[in-house]
């Protein structure tokens, strides 16, 4: 996550400029301070029953013209 840091080093800036919803990455950054967390790369649409059900509620929010961004709550 070298990037996640050199965004918090800049200022939760990119080098080309703005950081798109950098609240949502400094509330990550947070989360990933108080947990143990492992990130692991899956190959998209490879069958990986977990990813491709992500894949099918993704397109169905993206779909849905009535979709309401209610926002995000979390507890840091």
């Amino acid at each position: 996550l070298g990037w996640l840091r050199g965004w918090k080093q800049k200022g939760w800036r990119r080098k080309e400029g703005e950081l798109k919803n950098a609240d949502l990455w400094q509330t990550l950054d947070a989360l990933l301070q108080a947990h143990k967390v492992q990130f692991v790369w899956v190959k998209g649409h490879a069958g990986h029953p977990e990813n491709e059900r992500c894949d099918e509620l993704a397109r169905a929010a993206a779909m849905n013209p009535t979709l309401e961004d209610t926002g995000y709550q979390v507890e840091v």
